[in-house]
């Protein structure tokens, strides 16, 4: 994948996310002198290292606890807050659409099962407020962690109700041997998507909304083959192709997001963390390129590295140039993902029991790549795995020593 190949559909994007905010903006009244633009969110708060940690729904269920109250989740997350807080970490990551659902209070999406094992079923509480709370009693950051398509996967949830949107809108999905996922082509998939990005910027007190690595599934196959036909129909002489068709639809979507975040006037930022390996990103139809070197997508990539400098089939140094050789859009930030889950385990062919300072190496070969700005670490639970103690002790040594 070239930058020369991609930017130009990028910029495309761009001016369509301008010609929208142009057109939405009220014409400005003459007497009056014009506003001076809002600072962004980089502009409005001072600068430090992100080193953020993600916390899964899977890490957040309430379904095997005894206790699903709201009592018993504050207790759990504060106890999360407090450890990523002592171990040096600044801001969290936690996921709140897993599945075309909501920890959170939405008049878009049905409640999740993680908190109360039935989709649908309102938990006492709202997850999302009280994280925030929370983690500004701790002085951390947190960032919203949004999977804007997927419905559902692999069989989970394993239940959906009838508020979910497969049930309401099925025309607005796409089934795949996979799982569903809401049609990307779909302008009304699509306004689903961003409003609910909306709600959560407008109604809790987060930092930012990130998006993660799942866009078209690598299974998509045929299964949009009759909407691409009809784009085609549409556009007889200047069509995409199929690869360059599906990007263009989950570009309309960022540029959009962007827009949108940043018409809040709100101090929230948008991130997007794709696959490590730059070249794989293509087989979802993700168009990272122009996502970093085009301004408009996201003020924030972070890619997921999580190989092992010594993995044989790409290590983590080659993984990180790769991303530090592409020309950064002024104001895009670039942080990286690091694997706490393959710590004390087997993975990359056993590299990562030949050591246990392999994320503390990893953080230090990041400080000496001006191009990136800070880490996440994948995931919460790790920090309390007796195998990976080791590496997040030597780690965390190395966070706090800064």
């Amino acid at each position: 994948m070239k930058v020369k190949e991609i930017v130009p559909v990028a910029l495309c994007f761009l001016l369509f996310a301008a010609s929208l905010a142009f057109s939405a903006a009220s014409p400005p009244d003459k007497t009056e002198p014009e506003p001076q633009e809002a600072a962004t969110a980089e502009e409005a708060k001072p600068e430090r290292e992100m080193r953020g940690v993600w916390i899964t729904y899977m890490e957040l269920s309430m379904e095997n606890e005894d206790n699903q109250s709201e009592p018993a989740f504050r207790e759990k997350f504060a106890h999360m807050a407090h450890t990523c807080k002592s171990l040096g970490f600044n801001t969290l990551v936690v996921q709140v659409r897993p599945f075309s659902d909501a920890l959170y209070s939405s008049q878009l999406y049905p409640a999740s099962h993680v908190l109360t094992s039935v989709q649908g079923q309102d938990a006492t509480y709202d997850a999302l407020k009280i994280m925030c709370e929370i983690c500004r009693s701790f002085g951390l950051s947190i960032h919203a962690w949004v999977n804007p398509y997927r419905v559902s996967a692999n069989g989970v949830p394993s239940e959906l109700c009838d508020e979910n949107v497969f049930v309401t809108h099925p025309e607005w999905c796409i089934e795949t041997d996979s799982g569903v996922i809401l049609d990307p082509s779909r302008e009304e998939a699509r306004e689903l998507i961003e409003d609910g990005v909306l709600e959560i910027a407008e109604n809790y007190d987060v930092d930012g909304i990130q998006f993660d690595d799942y866009f078209y599934p690598a299974d998509i196959g045929e299964a949009d083959y009759s909407q691409y036909s009809e784009y085609l129909d549409s556009h007889p002489t200047e069509g995409l192709s199929l690869e360059r068709w599906r990007e263009l639809n989950v570009n309309i979507l960022l540029s959009e997001i962007y827009m949108k975040i940043h018409n809040t006037g709100k101090d929230i930022v948008f991130g997007i963390s794709p696959q490590g390996n730059l070249d794989n990103n293509a087989a979802l139809s993700a168009d990272v390129v122009s996502w970093c070197c085009a301004k408009g997508f996201a003020d924030y990539i972070c890619p997921q590295l999580y190989f092992s400098p010594d993995n044989p089939k790409l290590g983590f140094e080659n993984a990180a140039q790769d991303w530090c050789d592409l020309p950064l859009a002024e104001g895009v930030r670039l942080y990286a993902g690091l694997a706490g889950y393959k710590a004390g385990t087997d993975a990359d062919e056993g590299t990562w029991l030949e050591s246990n300072d392999i994320l503390k190496t990893e953080y230090n070969i990041l400080k000496k790549k001006n191009e990136f700005s800070g880490i996440m670490l994948f995931s919460y639970s790790n920090l309390e795995n007796e195998d990976a103690a080791g590496e997040i002790k030597n780690l965390c040594s190395e966070l706090k020593s800064d």
